[in-house]
């Protein structure tokens, strides 16, 4: 956004004081450095009060995964377009809600999965389309587990710090550094161990891994039609999203979709002539955890010349930035990379796996109705409570209340 004359940055928003100040400075600084004219920027402590300015077209919403859906949903019914970093949402309740509400509102919507974005992952999934595996009949996805730990003693709420608002729709909970983000630096925050506030690594990258193969598999659209899996999952109450896993999921098409922790950290698309590999490589920031140590390339192939070769068959949409991409179509009103219901069933097969972990027994889903057939305990699991006065689902119903 800084690195464009598209858009000016000209508020932030966020619960922690210290936080927001220091993203004021960093924006400033950006500025400066590309002799841009800096546009005054305000901070808010209240997103409503941002939402409520008629200068600003567009937002881009960076928080814990609990608070993505009743932030873009808000955004969309306050005449913004939305960049929304993943996963879309925490539950496929909430992501019916924000799906629907962006269809009916003409808002722009992106969704930060930027593997889209990336020339090798574009490449891959026009190979794979094209042919060059022939058949496909099996996707395999690897995705690192976050640590566990001993839970943490309860701490004073930093002054800086609007706890009470940070848990939002999430049960009360006591505050400790270790379940929300440190105060001196921008290391792995704690909440992404936390499954109030993150489910794990399953939509922390599955998300983008997940996304990548339904594009490659031609199944954007759709989902699964069933699902088993296990994981080991911490009796820790902070640290406990799980740990080493394994999900198959089936589609119609007769592809089965693999996912495991000893995988490497990418996607392989394997067919009855071949394989083909993709990824950003290892670790891609300091603060992520690595998977198995593997030689592939970020684009690689069981033979070297099924990546060769030009015209293929399949074209797919290209992108040369994510952010980029998104404040293009607000310009234009066209279509982004990740639009909402592509968004939405590649966050739902994250979900779905999670709850195959959770239960340990197969599970049937229905794509077209979005639900599982003839098991209301997996169905429960779609959704969950919200703390009042927090929450999408509570939103929404105030807005069809009239409130």
């Amino acid at each position: 956004v800084i690195d464009t004359d598209l858009a000016d940055v000209v508020a932030v928003c966020d619960l922690d004081r210290h936080r927001r100040a220091e993203c004021t400075r960093m924006i400033q600084a950006a500025v400066a450095g590309r002799n841009r004219k800096a546009e005054p920027i305000s901070e808010y402590g209240d997103f409503r009060e941002l939402l409520e300015r008629k200068d600003i077209d567009a937002v881009v919403i960076s928080t814990p995964d609990h608070w993505h859906a009743e932030l873009a949903i808000s955004a969309i019914l306050a005449g913004k377009d939305v960049y929304l970093q993943k996963p879309m949402t925490m539950t496929h309740e909430e992501g019916v809600l924000l799906r629907g509400v962006v269809g009916r509102s003409g808002r722009v919507f992106q969704l930060g999965s930027q593997q889209r974005s990336t020339a090798q992952f574009r490449r891959a999934c026009e190979l794979v389309r094209s042919g060059r595996v022939g058949k496909l009949t099996r996707v395999e996805i690897g995705l690192p587990t976050d640590p566990t730990a001993p839970d943490n003693p309860p701490m004073p709420v930093p002054a800086n710090l609007d706890y009470e608002r940070w848990l939002g729709p999430t049960p009360e909970a006591y505050y400790t550094e270790q379940r929300v983000h440190p105060q001196a630096d921008y290391s792995r925050p704690g909440w992404l161990r936390n499954e109030a506030h993150c489910l794990g690594m399953i939509t922390g990258w599955g998300a983008h891994h997940y996304d990548i193969a339904h594009w490659g598999m031609d199944t954007e659209l759709t989902g699964p039609t069933r699902i088993e899996g296990h994981a080991e999952f911490p009796t820790n109450k902070i640290w406990n999203v799980h740990g080493a896993y394994h999900v198959e999921l089936d589609y119609a098409r007769g592809t089965r979709l693999v996912v495991d922790n000893q995988f490497p950290n990418g996607i392989r698309f394997i067919g009855d002539e071949g394989w083909i590999f993709v990824s950003r490589g290892e670790q891609v920031t300091s603060s992520d955890p690595t998977g198995p140590k593997t030689t592939l390339r970020p684009l690689d192939a069981s033979d070297p010349r099924l990546l060769l070769g030009e015209n293929l068959p399949v074209s797919l949409p290209v992108s040369r930035d994510h952010h980029l991409n998104f404040l293009e179509c607000v310009r234009s009103r066209a279509t982004p990379m990740s639009p909402a219901p592509i968004a939405h069933r590649s966050n739902t097969a994250c979900i779905v796996s999670w709850i195959a972990m959770k239960l340990a027994r197969p599970l049937a889903w229905n794509p077209q109705a979005e639900r599982f057939d003839n098991d209301p305990e997996a169905n429960a699991m779609l959704s969950r409570p919200e703390r009042a006065p927090y929450g999408a689902v509570r939103l929404m119903a105030r807005v069809s209340a009239g409130a």
